[in-house]
């Protein structure tokens, strides 16, 4: 099996490389935006106008265009910042800097195809990729069809056939997996609402699938489809256990499917425009060419009788084949969780999950490295600011003393943290952001005026009740703090709508600091998520019986920002398929 390329010292050194920028940086990243005027974050942290920020990070700078600020002639910089002030003078060389330590100029990183070759002889064939499937959004599709191909690939490298699939949600990948790939799925998750979900998709799905083979047929043999068994869908209803049968008609399944032509058609062959939009959603070996059949008026009694017999046969064989190709679950997982418990049939399998919430990733490695069942693990995160620090001092409470972050010997030996805000930080898009779809400054500038507000005029301006939701009901900055003074349980007859007005009137020429602040903060983001995912793979790399681990980039980070998945495979013999 081939070896990453990168070694545990090629990543540790790179750690050392974006620790040393984010020494110096996080005080951006970890400025609380709620304390933008309050705190006069510009002022404390950038010593240049907003609009030179802004200028520099829209248009990659000017690279002969010396900073404003003289601080620099003076002191000198690192990083863009005054060694004197330790304020930002130069932009510019913030902005190359971080560049420069993102996850895809560090070198580090492979992409979907290159983790496919180097695990195996790998091809990428014409039209290999999927088109979106009417089940999933754009993003969701995008991110399901990529990863299932490199969880298959992963299965069929180490011959297994399981695959556990660890905050599954509502099941999309799982489904996928199953039914595309004809992988046994378990899809754990903690919300037995997501369970619930999960389980009538995967029903519509399969019988989705079955309607759409009937259709086939129907289209082959006019008039045929009235020989099939008639498709029941049995499913549990509530904890007791009781048992309905939910009946579709072939009209509302197929709902959607193009019309037949009026014309003569040959019926040897489906629509092209049907075959295009739902084999993605089929098992590969669930469609198969089928021969011409014998009208049933030509059979004999006998014939008639064994075709019932198998058909009634191969009915209950797909029921009891369908109930273990998906199952979901309901359960808390960590990396303490007994596997076995949950899973009565466990065999070797690889674990999955794509964008678990914060330690819920972390959780996803330990496991994979502590259980021997595990033949690989193949981990895309998410939401970085639930992740628990050991190492912050203001750090939310470990699940049974284990945090999310720092995961390696390596950081924890040196008690890193990165801070609650700069994980935020962590989880801007700036490849959205320099498409277009930036950041909705008007909610974040409400949110800092009002905190001006609570200063001058409540002796208690800190409160643990939460408010962003009220600027989606507000119709003016007037009735947004109006709104926001009644959620905090405060007074808001002590300001008049005047009073309220004239604070939006003073601070609103100062909005371009705020949003040049945040961009800041946006081109930052890259290397606070590259230490986090670094982290994760150093984990790996310090472990003895692995054979293979790397960062890879799955998917288009405009579609989905969280496009890296950590990848990893144990070493001894499982009597792989690929050598």
């Amino acid at each position: 099996m081939t070896s990453s390329s990168h070694s545990l010292a090629d990543i540790q050194r790179r750690i050392d490389e974006v620790k040393r920028f984010l020494s110096l940086t996080l005080c951006i990243a970890n400025a609380h935006t709620v304390e933008f005027y309050t705190h006069d974050v510009w002022k404390r942290f950038v010593a240049v106008s907003p609009q030179e920020v802004l200028s520099t990070i829209s248009s990659c700078g000017d690279q002969q265009r010396e900073p404003e600020h003289k601080d620099r002639e003076q002191f000198g910089t690192t990083f863009g910042f005054c060694n004197n002030t330790n304020r930002l003078v130069n932009p510019l060389e913030l902005q190359q800097t971080a560049t420069a330590h993102s996850l895809l100029n560090l070198g580090v990183c492979l992409s979907r195809d290159e983790l496919l070759r180097a695990l195996g002889e790998y091809k990428e064939e014409e039209g290999d990729e999927l088109e979106p499937d009417e089940f999933m959004n754009s993003k969701k599709s995008h991110e399901v069809q990529s990863m299932s191909k490199v969880v298959a690939f992963l299965a069929k490298h180490c011959g297994v056939k399981q695959v556990i699939d660890v905050g599954s949600g509502k099941g999309y990948l799982s489904s996928f997996l199953s039914l595309q790939y004809g992988l046994s799925v378990y899809g754990i998750d903690s919300s037995s609402t997501n369970t619930h979900g999960a389980q009538e998709r995967n029903r519509k799905l399969k019988k989705f699938s079955r309607a759409y083979q009937k259709h086939l047929k129907a289209e082959m043999v006019p008039g045929e489809a009235s020989d099939l068994p008639h498709e029941d869908v049995v499913e549990k209803n509530g904890e007791d256990g009781s048992v309905s049968v939910i009946e579709e008609t072939e009209e509302e399944v197929l709902a959607g499917f193009p019309e037949k032509n009026s014309g003569v058609k040959n019926h040897s062959e489906p629509h092209p425009e049907t075959e295009a939009l739902f084999l993605d959603a089929l098992s590969v070996d669930v469609v198969q060419t089928t021969p011409p059949r014998v009208p049933p008026s030509h059979l004999s009694a006998e014939e008639r009788e064994r075709r019932k017999r198998e058909n009634l046969e191969r009915k209950d064989k797909n029921r009891t084949d369908s109930a273990k190709m998906f199952l979901p679950l309901t359960s808390y997982v960590t990396a303490e969780t007994e596997l076995r418990e949950l899973i009565n049939e466990l065999e070797d399998a690889v674990m999955v999950g794509l964008h678990t919430c914060g330690d819920l990733a972390p959780s996803t490695l330990r496991m994979f490295v502590a259980k021997a069942e595990l033949a690989a693990v193949c981990s895309v995160g998410c939401c970085y600011h639930l992740l628990s620090e050991e190492f912050d001092p203001a750090r939310q409470e470990c699940v049974q003393g284990v945090c999310g972050f720092p995961l390696s010997q390596y950081l924890r030996h040196q008690s890193w943290f990165c801070g609650r805000n700069a994980r935020m930080s962590a989880c801007l898009a700036l490849e959205r952001v320099a498409v277009g779809q930036g950041i909705q400054m008007e909610s974040l500038f409400y949110r800092a005026v009002l905190h001006v507000i609570l200063r001058d005029h409540y002796s208690s301006f800190k409160s643990e009740k939460r408010v962003g939701n009220v600027y989606s009901k507000a119709k003016s900055f007037v009735d947004y703090v109006q709104r926001a003074l009644r959620r905090l349980e405060l007074d808001d007859s002590k300001l008049s709508d005047s009073d309220i007005q004239e604070y939006h009137n003073t601070y609103r020429p100062r909005i371009d600091e705020m949003l040049a602040f945040n961009m800041l903060k946006v081109t930052l983001a890259p290397c606070i998520e590259g230490l986090i995912l670094l982290d994760r793979l150093c984990y790996l790399k310090e472990q003895e019986d692995l054979s293979f681990s790397a960062l890879v980039q799955l998917f288009d980070p405009v579609l989905s920002p969280r496009c890296y998945a950590v990848v990893g495979l144990k070493s001894y013999d499982r009597s792989c398929l690929c050598e």
